[in-house]
């Protein structure tokens, strides 16, 4: 795929929703804060520290797109970002329900206040990030890594987090009801106060994790 310069792309063009057609554009560091890019074919594509701010990106194809650094602050981001680079985006506010993020890498990004439900996160990269608080109802979580991230609150009922990788995660008070754990890893986990009500915990290891106050079914 030849990229597409960024002195190429009429960026005014892009912003009001009249460009559609651009995979392996160069967008780094542009301003496209609050444009319409709903639908935009942009697979593979550079936008390294691009500022896409309350941008709308709905159903937007973005695939093995290098967005690191890039600011995604209040974004409609229910977009194709399989295989993304996310890292050290800022994603506070963003709406991801039901956006496809498979293998996508999300280590160092900011995610308070972000929406997940439904979330289609297998094989992601979510080592050590703040998921404090944050809806991951009925999201996909199949061979995530989610080691030493903060899920103290979340609501993960539902979810299916199967041979995931939650070691060193904290999980206090997390919602894990009808979960599916099954072969996931929790060794060292702080599951305090966890509710762990109908879930699935076949072949779950947790060796070394905090239960004090886990709520489990007898």
């Amino acid at each position: 795929m030849t990229p597409v310069p960024s002195d190429s792309v009429d960026i005014a063009a892009l912003r009001s929703g009249q460009l559609r057609h651009l995979a392996g554009a160069d967008l780094e560091d542009e301003d496209l804060s609050g444009a319409d890019l709903a639908g935009v074919q942009l697979a593979g594509a550079s936008l390294v520290g691009t500022d896409l701010s309350r941008a709308s990106l709905a159903k937007a194809h973005l695939e093995g797109a290098n967005l690191m650094g890039a600011s995604l602050v209040g974004t409609d981001l229910r977009a194709n970002l399989w295989g993304a680079n996310l890292m050290q985006c800022d994603l506070t506010g963003a709406d991801l329900r039901g956006a496809n993020l498979r293998g996508a890498n999300l280590m160092g990004a900011r995610l308070a206040g972000v929406s997940l439900a439904g979330a289609f996160l297998s094989g992601c990269n979510l080592m050590g990030v703040n998921l404090q608080g944050v809806d991951l109802r009925g999201a996909d979580l199949r061979g995530a890594n989610l080691s030493d991230t903060n899920l103290k609150g979340a609501d993960l009922s539902q979810t299916d987090l199967q041979g995931a990788r939650l070691d060193n995660a904290n999980l206090e008070e997390a919602d894990l009801r009808q979960a599916n754990l099954s072969g996931a890893t929790l060794g060292g986990a702080n599951l305090l106060c966890a509710d762990l009500m109908g879930t699935q915990l076949d072949g779950v290891s947790l060796t070394g994790a905090c239960l004090i106050g886990t709520r489990l079914d007898k």
